[in-house]
């Protein structure tokens, strides 16, 4: 059959070919309700493009067959690593007695994740792009013995190509170099970016590359993460990618205002863990079998308490997600969010307004600008939800806000790669550091607070002055947000 034979018989087909994509997308697939809605009014108003969209975006069965080993490798292993690090409940004893109530979230972690805690740890709160790469080239050019690293998104551009050569000349040194990037989020990377690093003896690889050049069917699974870990001693975690936009330095978004953490001390091991299952998962022919020399023993360094916690479309529980949850639920005083995409879940919206409700002093941030349109239009018709239940909200307007944070009551904190929405949720892999420390989170709270005076508050009064045209992609942008 040729090429237009085959054109043509798609599109006098479409109708019924929709209409087997309806059938099992309801009956068997096991999706929320929302979802299935938004997919069929997809599939039946735009019925070529559905099928196109469903095709890269919308496998569901595929997804539970593509991660079912992972799921049962990474449960092992995780359980390996926590009996080495004897995890047991006198663990928890050196939690700071402030945080009583939140001893239960930390068992949480622990029972759904197998996120070992610890209090032996010491963190820098890296507030922009210039503190963050600033530290992470120093912690590259100090490097004595590995550096692994994990991210999301590396530019061709002059920051990605530093990093580069600093991890081709530490490689040459005789540094064990690895480098994991995404298929997606580095799509379109020239193949020979890394050919440095690779000549220099390391090793990249790639999560979900593309099977043909810019082209990946796997394109809405995205190892969102963003983390680097040197010699076992130090570990960065946080929501800011390698380029030169994440510097400020775009003429599109500006001063770029975004969270990252360094950590030294024992939650440095639950970085490394993380890399080394998603390492072995992408990196066929470069498996590390021996972890050993990998978790080295760490010195007394501090006492704040972390869990390193991951979530993706390969995990039983939504263990992020979930950690957002049940730290609205325990708030008394006060709830602080920053994301750059508000789009919660039923259950996140609903747990927020009721504490709002209830006297909590509930507040979101988000960006004055959008970098993903229908993702922005969604989150404003979220707010106005959150505004009638008596929370503030903000848009930053110095530059753009990418931070991935929450505060609560000014004694625990979370700080990682996950954004306050259903993609981070369920699709994305995402890793957050979730840190016990009333210090590190009254810091983190000055630092929100120091925010709000480059914000501007929308108030109900505002918000009911926005024209038919904006209420009109909002409504749009709401109806598509379970699957943006």
């Amino acid at each position: 059959m040729k090429f237009m034979d085959l054109v043509l018989w798609f599109f006098k087909n479409i109708l019924f070919i929709n209409f087997f994509l309806a059938i099992l997308i309801v009956f068997f697939e096991r999706r929320n309700p929302t979802s299935v809605w938004a997919w069929l009014l997809i599939l039946f108003f735009i019925p070529g493009v559905g099928f196109i969209l469903y095709l890269f975006f919308g496998q569901d069965l595929r997804r539970k067959k593509m991660f079912k080993e992972k799921e049962v490798e990474d449960d092992v292993q995780k359980r390996i690593y926590m009996q080495q690090h004897n995890v047991s409940g006198k663990e928890f004893e050196s939690l700071h007695p402030q945080l009583d109530s939140f001893r239960d979230m930390v068992h949480f972690h622990v029972k759904s994740n197998n996120a070992f805690f610890s209090s032996n740890n010491r963190v820098q709160i890296l507030v922009d792009g210039d503190e963050k790469f600033k530290k992470l080239k120093q912690s590259i050019k100090n490097a004595k013995k590995y550096i692994h690293m994990e991210y999301y998104i590396i530019r061709n551009d002059a920051l990605g190509k530093e990093i580069v050569e600093l991890l081709a000349k530490k490689a040459t040194e005789g540094v064990e170099v690895k480098l994991l990037y995404d298929g997606m989020g580095c799509i379109w990377l020239p193949r020979k970016f890394f050919n440095p690093i690779v000549k220099a003896g390391g090793q990249v690889s790639a999560f979900f590359p593309p099977f043909i050049p810019y082209i990946n069917l796997r394109m809405n699974f995205r190892n969102h993460r963003k983390i680097c870990i040197v010699d076992g001693q130090e570990g960065f975690v946080g929501g800011l990618n390698i380029g030169i936009e994440y510097l400020g330095l775009s003429k599109k978004f500006g001063h770029w205002r975004d969270t990252h953490l360094y950590i030294q001390g024992n939650s440095v091991d639950g970085l490394q863990e993380r890399f080394i299952l998603d390492w072995n998962f992408s990196s066929i022919q470069n498996k590390i079998i021996d972890r050993k020399p990998y978790f080295p023993s760490k010195p007394q360094v501090g006492k704040t308490g972390i869990q390193i916690v991951s979530s993706g479309p390969d995990s039983k529980w939504h263990g992020i997600k979930n950690g957002f949850l049940k730290m609205i639920m325990e708030a008394e005083k006060n709830i602080y969010i920053q994301t750059p995409y508000f789009v919660p879940d039923d259950s996140i919206l609903e747990s927020l307004k009721v504490a709002a409700l209830s006297g909590v002093d509930v507040r979101v941030m988000i960006p004055n600008k959008p970098d993903h349109i229908f993702v922005y239009w969604a989150s404003l018709s979220y707010v106005a939800e959150l505004l009638q239940a008596g929370a503030r909200c903000y848009t930053y307007e110095e530059g753009f806000i990418h931070c991935k944070t929450m505060m609560v009551d000014g004694k625990v904190n979370t700080i990682g790669t996950a954004n306050m929405d259903i993609r981070s949720f369920k699709l994305n892999f995402e890793v957050n550091a979730f840190v016990y420390d009333p210090k590190v989170t009254q810091k983190l709270e000055e630092i929100f607070l120091n925010d709000i005076k480059n914000s501007e508050e929308i108030t109900m009064e505002s918000y009911s002055k926005r024209s038919y045209w904006i209420r009109f992609k909002e409504s749009i942008s709401r109806l598509l947000s379970p699957i943006l």
